[in-house]
């Protein structure tokens, strides 16, 4: 017989430490186990055992994990699972209160069950668990005609495996679990089942010569769909850079590619991790007031249900800071503030958390504290050299503190990391921003071209556009352009040079001379006054 504290019951849920484990008792009366990992059950047994105590979230961790290392985020992890499972058709709230920043208390009320004649269990009734955002890396095939290149096909697969379990919420297969099904029929389905992942990555080498082709795809493991899929070839002169590359790219694309996965999926009861994707992919539309307050809307509800998430936090901090920036608000005073409010309260609480880093670092950007800025970014590619918005970030201060060639060289290599970035029309505008501003003008047409294309209702892609067009001698070229910045944002960003020479940011010595000989002599052309 089992000891009184290995089995609690709460609500119409049962908790048998040592026998079927979690269980929910269905209309019979009857009790039937629920399909829960491992981890979430250590973490439920801990807090059941102190109803209505906090209890520390390094409690938890220590209790948990013991002696590894691991992040606060994959206790955020089990958490969400416990609610999912916890919560479901529960009005009054979750079970598991969060007391922010410091822990969980058990609130549903807790007894002790000493089993003497044991109820009747139903067979297991599988139920889906998977974590979002979860995917195996399934070794990659080598289809080379001396299959010999099995070692590169490996790097890859590895590089993969690694690259994405940096990404925000990723929870990836280890490696040699994945090596298991190397060289075995590939059912996604099967997989997803058996590793309690939503998606497979899978792939294929092939080497002829000096040259490599590498394909990807990316398999909905619930419903064995396509998803994406892409086509690397390269030169294999340094075979090493050319691994690197192809790993940082496909990890950086599938990063994406997963939160609008999920952001579509259909979902009967939000938590703070589904509002939090859905907050990601509403700041990767075209930026509009509209957009930017959609993203603020659900980082606000991820805080209401979580108020002591360091995702949410950074994330709103970072999307207030650049709608503020980016005059897409009335109350940018109270963003700024807000965001930097915001993102210190999650640098006091995780002072090596790597999305605080780099939020810290868009809100320094967009108050315009570059210098300081630059640390900040730096400390977050630290944590994931392939995180593009980072790279994009930190060549940007580099402008503008003048280094203009190297923020060009940052912003070209953030572009060769991801090509199909939502955010890549920002990085075209800027390159083509920094060669004009070098009087550059044939380099610069092309890439501010490609950023008023990509991202059409950007203002400044226009009026840099025009100011370019001027300089080249195609001043009706530019009036069209020019008309385009007042038709969307009116006076706003272009008025008067004496009044964008009072209300820009032009402080840096080097770049305030720029744009006065260069961008202003373009407006001046284009009939733009002086007062």
């Amino acid at each position: 017989m089992l000891a009184t504290a290995d089995i609690y019951q709460f609500e119409e849920f049962r908790l048998d430490r040592r026998g079927e484990g979690l269980s929910r008792r269905d209309e019979r009366g009857v009790f039937v186990p629920l399909s829960v990992g491992s981890r979430a059950l250590d973490v439920l047994n801990v807090l059941v055992e102190r109803p209505g105590d906090l209890v520390l979230k390094e409690e938890l961790m220590a209790a948990v994990w013991r002696r590894s290392v691991v992040e606060n985020a994959n206790l955020t992890v089990q958490i969400s699972t416990l609610r999912r499972v916890l919560d479901q058709g529960r009005p009054e709230g979750s079970c598991i209160q969060t007391v922010a920043a410091r822990g969980y208390r058990f609130v549903a009320t807790v007894t002790r069950v000493e089993p003497v004649i044991p109820l009747p269990i139903a067979a297991p009734i599988p139920q889906p668990v998977a974590p979002r955002l979860s995917i195996v890396v399934l070794p990659f095939n080598d289809l080379s005609e001396d299959r010999g290149q099995q070692y590169f096909a490996d790097g890859i697969t590895d590089d993969l495996t690694t690259d994405l379990s940096r990404g925000l919420r990723m929870f990836v297969i280890a490696r040699n679990t994945a090596f298991t099904y190397k060289d075995k029929p590939v059912d996604a389905k099967q997989i997803g089942r058996e590793l309690g992942v939503r998606y497979v990555l899978e792939g294929s080498v092939r080497r002829s010569g000096n040259r490599v082709r590498v394909n990807a795809q990316l398999v909905d493991a619930d419903t064995g769909a396509h998803l994406w899929a892409e086509r690397f070839d390269r030169d294999t002169s340094d075979l090493f850079a050319v691994q690197n590359e192809i790993t940082s790219r496909i990890a950086v694309t599938l990063h994406l590619e997963l939160v609008g996965a999920e952001a579509a999926r259909p979902i009967e009861r939000f938590d703070a991790i589904d509002y939090i994707l859905r907050g990601r992919a509403a700041f990767y539309k075209s930026p509009t007031r509209d957009s930017y307050a959609e993203a603020v809307s659900w980082f606000e509800r991820a805080l209401s249900l979580d108020p002591g998430s360091a995702e949410a936090q950074s994330l709103l901090a970072s999307i207030l800071a650049e709608r503020a920036l980016g005059r897409m608000t009335d109350t940018s005073t109270d963003d700024f503030a807000r965001a930097e409010a915001l993102v210190r309260q999650v640098l006091t609480a995780s002072p090596r958390s790597p999305i605080a880093h780099y939020a810290y670092g868009q809100v320094l950007r967009a108050t315009r504290r570059n210098e300081r800025a630059i640390p900040e970014y730096q400390e977050a590619l630290a944590f994931n050299r392939g995180w593009a918005d980072a790279l994009a970030g930190l060549g940007w201060c580099k402008f503008w503190v003048g280094s203009i060639d190297e923020a060009i060289a940052l912003h070209e290599q953030t572009i060769r990391l991801s090509p199909r970035d939502p955010q890549i029309g920002y990085w075209y505008f800027r390159i083509g921003l920094m060669h004009l501003l070098q009087s550059r003008i044939e380099e610069a047409i092309p890439w501010l071209e490609k950023g008023r294309g990509t991202i059409p209702t950007f203002p400044l892609a226009y009026s840099f556009l025009a100011a370019a067009y001027a300089l080249n001698g195609e001043v009706e070229r530019g009036a069209t352009e020019l008309a385009e910045t007042y038709r969307l944002s009116g006076k706003v960003w272009v008025s008067t040079i004496g009044d964008m020479k009072v209300t820009g940011y032009w402080r840096p010595p080097k770049i305030r001379a720029l744009y006065e000989s260069v961008y202003f002599a373009g407006l001046r052309k284009l009939g733009v006054p002086e007062e």
